[in-house]
């Protein structure tokens, strides 16, 4: 393959008009399957698309990284730049890209627009219009502008755009989005009608809260504010604004609720003109976007059309998505349309009731014309429609499902041999979809819909496998800082808070300090933590200033948390803060936090900050191994989620962590080889357990199917992942109407393990952005195949492994241009590994052989290893093991025969089972004994190392 360099782009964003960009970075991906490295590059950006005006050059130059460039340039408002960039290699390649851009928004010239509001009631959705015309020949023409609550912009009753529910969700008291539109294609030469159409939002409509559903959180009039910048082929311009010129009308929207829905009413005489007035909004808080648009990114067609039982119609598009449905009807005037959305069924029957109060509704009076309508200032979350009124005979072909979410890129996707463990892959990144609406929210169907910081912030590493969010965070971490100003550095429970002034939970509260640091660690470029740092250190100081008001002890063991959520190990059902000690939980949040701030103050530069929050870590890891630990080194929070913790966050003492890894495994062991883990554990339970040499423990979970697990909900038809374990239960029914949400992604932070560990692409700190990976695939032979990719800031890495029928495995491995990988081989021998056809031995003599594994580095390439796993290195073999990975060792097999030559004779259905289980049977002759003594046999083949020194 030629070398070619693909992906351009600023601050992340292909293209970006009107962001705020603040110094911009640029960045792209060679590719080659020649070359090897980049030796130099050079980028030049000019003010015109054929580069005869270049404003900066940089030369050719070893210095320029692809992951992120800054450019120096003074920007101006309102100008579009242009830059490309050459590569060469190291075989003499050289490569030019194609030409990207991106265009200022209006920085920091003034406003001439006024804000403007119908004068008419506040409660009616408005349409503030005017009709334009040019006297002489059209450059380009451009909008600034933001409506709130909601808005959408037509010229010539066309729609401007693809993207919706614009200004998006922010925290308005404190800043304001403005959008930029290029329009030039929409207008003509005579007469141009611009036409501002408003709903209520998060604005000013009915918005979450615990105690109530309260209105008009921000504001309680509709108000728009735009600016029209002409310009003209004779180089001169125009400036057309909002003021007391424009006119007002009623809108046919009649009703738009984001938890409602909405009410399109056709048959109204909307041609009455109404006065505006101006109000004085200010300027201050305006601010150009930083949300990605939200965009109609696929399409869906119902499936089926069910009768129910009840006498319903309604239609099934066989996925929990988010957005929307358009139809087509020639219905008479009159009719009344009304589609009803629903996450499940139950006996058959349409419902609802787990929406709490939300309506979710979209109803259409017909004018009596044929036409396609949609909703346009809401949104749903739904796999079931209830159609009522329908005229005429009703057909799937009528309708469309539209699934809406922030416009990232997709740049993960992992698949296996094994159904279920595809359709969980998919059930998260369908979770992605329908939450990753602007805000990263918990739920995106029921009257709640909130940027929750703790689901953000444990989704956060499977969220940035599956997507490039680098934009999309940088935005959510924006209104964090933004908001923690209101609490003295704390962190609220969702953001925006939307007027719930609720804050300072553990775990919730590290949105301000792990988020910003996935980013930079998946993406690699440090303007995350530029931007995020002192919020990361302000919440830092939140917690140390409560720390050091009640006698510095260097632990946080005082104020309300929400703890391991919706864990199974509290004492009581009804306690949904886990049974995990809240206390240390705080205190193993305020060391990691700290150690996050002191890790991003290093990465910056900043010396002294850096030595301060690495200090206050350590003396809180300390204080947390004085209180939590006893002196010979036992953990007493005895959960599942306490050794985690422990482990995940290096806080077990020096010398103690084979005890805390058989802490884990005792507890794993009493529940049944069962996940107890809630919000907090379960995002780092199988990480733990592959790290620390129990990557079969981790196997076992994800391929439960029983009741806790994530294959129950499959087994159920979950197409998204569920708030809690039992969501659904075995008959089919909803276990709670209170708080269940059927598409709430924060387990599915399992996938996060299964790109590191599945399929091995682990991100190394030094070398963010994966510029260099530790390759970490770690096979099971409950798998015959896994195959997996992502499409890295770096270039795309590609993984696969595969057993054949003599339990050979093959591992193939492609490592992106200008990159390079740490390989770690799971369970070899030196002496009998080929890669790429030859001796591993002889192709890398500098190979580390450590506890069975074989690392060794490589550089860009295609690589393919081949080897048959000696399970006898490196393994804890144990009697809870299941039976087919015992006896694939031959060694084990030995043993095992020895103490149970009854299991030559048993059923082959018994052997999907651990030796533990199969000796309760009555097919076995074994005893308590005799199974002991086989346990501590089979310990002696190997102890666990970990994977990762």
């Amino acid at each position: 393959m030629t070398m070619i360099i693909k992906n351009l782009k600023t601050n992340r964003i292909t293209n970006p008009m009107g962001f705020d960009l603040g110094s911009p970075r640029v960045s792209w991906i060679t590719e080659s399957s020649i070359a090897k490295k980049q030796k130099a590059a050079q980028i030049q950006v000019a003010m015109d698309i054929e580069f005869n005006q270049i404003i900066l050059d940089t030369g050719i130059s070893s210095d320029i990284d692809s992951i992120s460039y800054e450019l120096k340039i003074d920007l101006k408002p309102q100008t579009r730049y242009y830059w490309k960039v050459t590569v060469w290699a190291d075989n003499g390649e050289v490569a030019t890209s194609e030409i990207a851009w991106f265009e200022t928004a209006k920085l920091d010239k003034p406003w001439k627009a006024k804000w403007v509001t119908p004068e008419f009631a506040a409660n009616i959705n408005p349409v503030i219009y005017k009709t334009v015309s040019f006297d002489k020949e059209v450059e380009s023409v451009r909008v600034y502008m933001t409506g709130l609550g909601l808005y959408e912009l037509y010229v010539n009753k066309s729609k401007v755009g693809n993207e919706y529910l614009t200004p998006n969700f922010n925290a308005y008291d404190r800043w304001i989005q403005y959008q930029t539109y290029d329009i030039t294609e929409n207008i003509q030469w005579d007469q141009n009608l611009i036409e501002i159409a408003l709903g209520d939002g998060w604005y000013k409509g009915r918005v979450f809260g615990f105690d109530s559903n309260p209105i008009n959180t921000y504001g309680d009039k509709f108000v728009a504010l735009a600016e029209i910048l002409v310009h003209y082929a004779d180089g001169t311009y125009e400036t057309i604004i909002t003021d007391n010129t424009w006119k007002a009308r009623y809108s046919n929207i009649t009703i738009s609720s984001i938890y409602d829905g909405e009410v399109y009413d056709a048959t109204l005489d909307t041609s009455e003109a109404f006065s505006v007035i101006e109000v004085d909004y200010g300027y201050e808080k305006l601010k150009a976007r930083l949300s990605l648009p939200v965009k109609m990114k696929e399409e869906i067609k119902p499936i089926d059309i069910i009768y129910t039982p009840a006498g319903e119609t309604v239609l099934d598009f066989g996925q929990n998505m988010v957005g929307w449905v358009s139809f087509s009807t020639t219905a008479p005037k009159g009719t009344v349309i009304k589609l009803s959305h629903g996450e499940i069924l139950q006996r058959g029957n349409f419902y609802r009731e787990n929406l709490r109060s939300a309506k979710a509704e979209y109803t259409y009076i017909s004018e009596g014309e044929q036409i396609k309508t949609r909703p346009h200032f809401t949104y749903y979350g739904f796999r079931y429609v209830k159609v009522e009124g329908w005229y005429g005979e009703i057909s799937l072909d009528y309708f469309v499902g539209h699934v809406v979410y922030s416009d990232m890129e997709l740049t993960g996707h992992i698949e296996t041999n094994n159904e279920k463990i595809n359709r969980l892959f998919l059930n998260v990144l369908w979770g992605q979809k329908g939450n990753f609406l602007d805000v990263p929210t918990d739920c995106p169907q029921r009257d709640e819909r909130q940027g929750w910081t703790g689901d953000a912030q444990v989704f956060s590493g499977t969220a940035s496998f599956n997507m490039d969010t680098a934009a999309f965070f940088q935005k959510y971490g924006y209104d964090i800082a933004a908001e923690q100003r209101k609490f003295g550095g704390s962190v609220p429970y969702v953001v925006p808070t939307n007027g719930f002034n609720m804050h300072g939970s553990t775990a919730w509260g590290e949105a301000a300090t792990v988020i910003p640091w996935n980013v930079y660690l998946y993406f690699g470029d440090k303007a995350i933590l530029e931007n995020q740092l002192s919020s990361m250190k302000a919440w830092v100081d939140y917690i140390k200033n409560i720390d050091d008001a009640n006698g510095s002890t260097r632990l946080w063991v005082i104020n309300n948390h929400f703890g391991d959520w919706l864990s199974l190990d509290a004492p009581e059902p009804s306690i949904m803060t886990g049974g995990t000690d809240t206390g240390y939980i705080a205190s193993a949040y305020y060391c990691y936090s700290s150690e996050l701030v002191a890790k991003a103050a290093t990465v910056l530069g900043k010396e002294n900050m850096a030595k301060e929050y690495s200090e206050l870590a350590a003396e809180i890891r300390k204080a947390i191994q004085d209180e939590y630990f006893s002196k010979n080194g036992r953990l007493t929070v005895d959960t599942q989620t306490g050794y985690v913790l422990a482990l995940f966050l290096n806080l077990v003492p020096e010398g103690y962590t084979e005890k805390a890894v058989n802490g884990l495994v005792k507890k794993l062991k009493e529940s049944k080889y069962h996940l107890k883990t809630g919000f907090v554990g379960t995002p780092y339970l199988c990480l733990v357990l592959s790290k620390y040499g129990r990557n079969d423990l981790a196997y076992r979970l994800l391929l439960n199917e029983d009741y806790p697990s994530w294959l129950y909900a499959v087994n159920l038809g979950a197409t998204t992942i569920w708030e809690r374990w039992n969501s659904v239960l075995e008959d089919g029914s909803i276990s709670d109407t209170g708080m269940n949400s059927l598409n709430h992604y924060a387990y599915g932070s399992i996938v996060e393990w299964m790109y590191r560990y599945m399929v091995g692409f682990n991100p190394v700190e030094g070398k963010p952005g994966f510029r260099h990976i530790q390759f970490t695939a770690m096979p099971e032979e409950k798998f015959k195949w896994v195959k997996g990719i992502y499409s890295s800031p770096a270039g795309t890495y590609e993984s696969a492994w595969s057993y054949d029928e003599n339990r050979k495995l093959t591992i193939k491995l492609v490592v992106p241009f200008n990159t390079s990988a740490t390989v770690v081989l799971p369970d070899a021998d030196l002496n009998t590994v080929k890669v790429n056809g030859g001796m591993l031995k002889d192709v890398y003599p500098n190979a580390i052989v450590q506890g069975g594994n074989i690392s060794f580095e490589v550089e860009s390439g295609t690589y393919e290893f081949m080897y048959k796993q000696e399970r006898t290195r490196g393994k804890n073999y144990h009697i809870e093991m299941d039976v087919k990975t015992l006896l694939a060792d031959d060694e084990a097999k030995k043993i095992i025969l020895e103490y149970m030559p009854e299991l030559n004779y048993m059923p082959e259905f018994l052997l999907d089972g651990s030796l533990e289980e199969i000796m309760l049977t009555p097919f076995s002759k074994s005893n308590f004994v005799v199974l002991r003594k086989l346990d501590a046999k089979l310990r002696t083949i190997g102890k666990p190392e970990s994977i990762m020194k």
